[in-house]
């Protein structure tokens, strides 16, 4: 048996794999002296720290498609979409009204100051706001102001706080991501080539925006190494031209390629009018989140580290408990057992 502290990372409904984590510890006998979290890793890691998360786990198995929608609480607030009264108030019933310091577990919620521009750790004080503050996805939920902060999500900063735990006296680190692995083949370095041949793409959009079929994103050059640059040297005269509001993906898609295969998949699809706006920012999220979460993990290394790859779910795939939590559970039985614990 170790004494572990806990680092439960962000990733939205990916985070019910922080359920399965915990439960795979306990079973093992391990000992958890410490909890950290951030947005949904703050939601898990709170309850953990009251020792409840095995009731939340019961009641989001339950969730539906249309029960995870009658707890949205759409808001005309300009600061998001959605508030969060109703899931704040289901987890109030459980953990209760609690200050931090009185959990039976030290914890950790981790928030970002948008105006201070740095993360925000509360470890004192109620134990709701806390939680609320770090799950502020921005765009989507409105933001929390404690203290005369204006506070989002967590991850915007921190999508993965060991930092909180450095100094706890445990045997043990355990941290789940909720951002990789990368997919295979995916590029280390910042992806340099176009989506298709290089010079029909270029000579193609010239055209049209000479003919004025441009979205009025400046003219594409070729570049020796295959970067995407736009001059911008004619952005407000081409955005004037007439027809200048046809889209680069209809230019693209319109675009009658040399080798007679049309607009490759990669290119066609999605098209911008196909997603919705919560996924651009969760998806966005994501890629973000994946980057520091890679830096944050470089230096300051957990000892065990569980890694829930992003196609496990989308970000707002809160009716799928039962299987994330079995996606965890997996997971942290494999990473313990290659670690010998």
């Amino acid at each position: 048996m170790a004494r572990v502290a806990l680092v439960l990372g962000s990733g939205g409904a990916r985070g019910y794999a922080h359920l399965g984590a915990v439960a795979e510890l306990r079973e093992r006998g391990h000992e958890i002296v410490a909890v950290s979290g951030t947005s949904m890793g703050a939601v898990v890691g709170a309850l953990v720290a009251a020792g409840v998360e095995e009731q939340f786990a019961d009641w989001a198995r339950t969730l539906t498609g249309p029960r995870v929608l009658r707890l949205v609480d759409p808001t005309r607030s300009p600061g998001g979409a959605v508030g969060a009264d109703r899931v704040m108030g289901e987890l109030e019933e459980l953990v209760g009204d609690i200050d931090i310091e009185d959990l039976p577990i030290p914890f950790t919620s981790v928030a970002t100051d948008l105006l201070a521009r740095r993360e925000v750790w509360f470890q004192r004080g109620p134990l709701i706001p806390a939680i609320r503050a770090s799950v502020a996805i921005p765009g989507l939920f409105t933001p929390s102001v404690i203290g005369g902060r204006l506070l989002v999500d967590g991850g915007l900063l921190n999508p993965l706080p060991l930092e909180p735990t450095a100094a706890v006296a445990a045997d043990l680190t355990v941290a789940v991501s909720l951002q990789g692995p990368r997919a295979p083949g995916e590029p280390v370095a910042p992806a340099r080539n176009f989506s298709v041949r290089r010079a029909e793409w270029a000579s193609e959009l010239r055209r049209r925006f000479r003919r004025g079929d441009g979205d009025g994103a400046g003219d594409l050059q070729d570049h020796p190494d295959g970067a995407d640059v736009t001059d911008g040297a004619d952005v407000t005269g081409a955005a004037a031209r007439p027809g200048a509001g046809a889209s680069l993906a209809d230019a693209v898609e319109a675009a009658d390629l040399a080798d007679g295969t049309g607009v490759p998949a990669e290119v066609a699809a999605p098209r911008p009018g196909d997603v919705r706006t919560a996924e651009v920012v969760s998806l966005s999220f994501d890629a973000m989140q994946s980057l520091i979460a890679r830096y944050r993990l470089a230096a300051l290394p957990p000892d065990v580290l569980v890694t829930v790859p992003l196609s496990a779910a989308r970000t707002l795939d809160f009716h799928r408990a039962g299987e994330l939590i079995d996606i965890g559970r997996a997971l942290t039985a494999s990473a313990l057992d290659a670690a010998g614990r």
